[in-house]
């Protein structure tokens, strides 16, 4: 049975999208704008993200462009203050910034610090700083992490395989940032030390594996907190997703899916009433456990 969405928003709401000059992040503003939001394409690269966002001006959408490299604080910093000033506030952050340097078969782990340190810290800092900047409202702020199946505790294939930690990161009463921290750290050191192998991490996609279980276990966290912590009007929604192995550069162009269907799934979440939706995973707009 089809979601009917019921139109919360207008072109006063106003959505950020990370990383978002090209593939995934380029079709999931297109079609937030499409949907009449407002939308901020950012990208590291200033030039590339001038001419992504000409292209969706020239198509009458209302889409801004500004940078943001999101290894940056002081680039985080700049764009937030950017945002407080010419807009108020926002009501949608889509993190989907993120890098894969693996390849069809290939498993090399050799920029495994720039993976995690991009998909699992980037991700972590850029929402710490919008936050204060989404507004309170009856329909929610709305948080969307773009993430993987790769990552899931409870994955038949590619998880880790430390049963204990499985354990601890699985259940919401153990689970915090510092365990989420600690689990980086010691696959980061093991990766320096050469003996990663041996440490029970996914056998393949290994680095994009493990920073993609981050994030899906630090979006069940934050959904938490948010949930706990903050009153009526001013709650927010935190959810993350697959889109599927997508035609994109960051899989060679060997995926199987569209761009426009791997974003799909981002913006049904981003606009989705249902505000009982929070802390899940989902592919195809349907959930699937962590």
């Amino acid at each position: 049975i089809p979601y009917i969405i019921i139109r919360w928003w207008s072109v006063e709401t106003v959505a950020v999208v990370t990383g978002a000059n090209r593939g995934i992040g380029f079709e999931i503003v297109r079609q937030l704008a499409g949907h009449g939001v407002t939308v901020i394409l950012t990208s590291r690269e200033a030039s590339a993200g001038i001419e992504a966002s000409s292209v969706l001006q020239e198509l009458g959408l209302s889409v801004a462009f500004h940078q943001l490299d999101v290894l940056d604080d002081s680039s985080i910093k700049e764009f937030c203050e950017w945002v407080k000033e010419q807009y108020g506030g926002i009501d949608i952050l889509v993190n989907n910034a993120g890098v894969n340097f693996n390849l069809g078969s290939e498993n090399s782990v050799e920029f495994a610090r720039m993976v995690v340190d991009t998909n699992y810290y980037a991700i972590k800092k850029v929402t710490k700083a919008m936050i204060p900047l989404i507004r309170p409202s009856q329909a929610g702020g709305r948080i969307v992490n773009v993430s993987s199946r790769l990552g899931r505790v409870n994955g038949k294939r590619n998880r880790i395989e430390n049963e204990e930690l499985r354990a601890k990161l699985n259940d919401l009463e153990t689970l915090s940032e510092e365990l989420i921290d600690g689990m980086m750290s010691k696959f980061l050191e093991q990766v320096e030390d050469g003996s990663w192998e041996s440490g029970g991490w996914p056998l393949t996609n290994t680095d994009y594996s493990v920073s993609k279980l981050g994030v899906n276990c630090y979006t069940r966290l934050l959904a938490k907190e948010m949930a706990d912590n903050r009153g009526e009007g001013e709650k927010i929604f935190v959810n993350c997703y697959c889109p599927g192995w997508v035609k994109t550069a960051m899989t060679g162009w060997a995926g199987t899916i569209s761009a426009e269907d791997g974003a799909d799934t981002g913006v049904w979440l981003a606009l989705l009433p249902d505000q009982a939706i929070t802390g899940k995973f989902f592919a195809e707009r349907r959930e699937i456990g962590f």
